[in-house]
């Protein structure tokens, strides 16, 4: 979807308000960097360490410079978080965000998003830690982020797909992008994936903290509320691919969520961006 970018800057301090019950390992002397790429983690630790050397290796080709690596560890069991700052030492550009128990995927990225924009971040890059989403297709998503505001790491427009799914799954996942594009009206073809670009600008106009939702939702409002505040949205093909180690995070509650979620949508959205345009109009005027 094209679309004219919004005049106002965004509500900068409600997306930016501290975090508490929270500790993070940072990288200290390092300069400010304008790319991070965000990693949510619970029990990854059988994959985590193959996924921060590639992330960092090819960040080192697409975004020369500063640019950070955020792992969001919600106090995995299985050591992910410990085994995270251990490879941070080393490679230099990783930092750890813990929080304190398992607190959804949703709310994992908003303390990401947050912790990101106070450390100068000017795009933030979403994606999982079990090697689903490939690190080869990072420069493409980045490419495209120099035009668009909101770039959709995209399994269903054409040269983008899926392996080693059956056709259930298949159904599912295809299912509930048509339910919320058509709910929605949104003409976009991959509303539940984790694989994007969100500029600065745009997680400061859509309001953060007003934002409950968890699982595949949580992807569909951040990509409503985009649209909604009037950003550009494109879609890069990507292959995802079947996690070859740990466990799914994907459940029946997960996919019920969505089906009553997103309808209220409708309502709750466009009130968010409001008050977001509002508050920034406000800032403005006082400035």
């Amino acid at each position: 979807m094209i679309a004219n970018r919004p005049d106002a800057r965004g509500a900068r301090r409600s997306a930016t308000r501290p975090i508490a019950a929270m500790r993070s390992t940072t990288l200290a002397g390092r300069m400010p960097a304008a790319t991070w790429v965000i990693v949510p983690t619970y029990n990854e630790a059988a994959s985590i360490e193959r996924l921060l050397r590639s992330v960092a290796a090819v960040l080192a080709e697409a975004a020369p410079g500063e640019h950070r690596i955020l792992v969001v560890d919600d106090g995995s069991p299985d050591g992910t978080g410990a085994l995270a700052e251990r490879l941070g030492a080393e490679l230099g550009v990783v930092e750890v965000l813990h929080r304190p128990g398992k607190g959804g995927l949703g709310q994992a990225y908003l303390a990401a998003f947050r912790h990101a924009l106070a450390a100068g971040a000017e795009r933030v890059v979403e994606m999982d830690a079990d090697l689903s989403h490939d690190p080869a297709h990072l420069p493409a998503l980045l490419a495209a982020g120099e035009r668009a505001d909101v770039v959709l790491g995209s399994r269903y427009v054409p040269g983008g797909g899926v392996t080693d799914w059956g056709a259930l799954r298949r159904l599912i996942s295809y299912g509930g992008c048509l339910y919320a594009r058509v709910i929605l009206g949104l003409p976009q073809r991959d509303l539940t994936g984790g694989f994007k670009v969100l500029h600065r600008r745009v997680l400061e106009a859509i309001e953060l903290d007003s934002v409950r939702s968890q699982g595949y939702v949580f992807q569909i409002e951040i990509t409503y509320r985009a649209v909604l505040a009037g950003f550009r949205v494109e879609e890069v093909p990507i292959t995802f691919r079947e996690r070859d180690a740990g466990t799914s995070k994907m459940s029946a509650r997960i996919a019920l969520e969505a089906m009553w979620r997103v309808p209220r949508l409708r309502r709750s959205a466009p009130a968010a961006v409001a008050r977001a345009r509002a508050a920034s109009g406000a800032d403005a005027a006082a400035a």
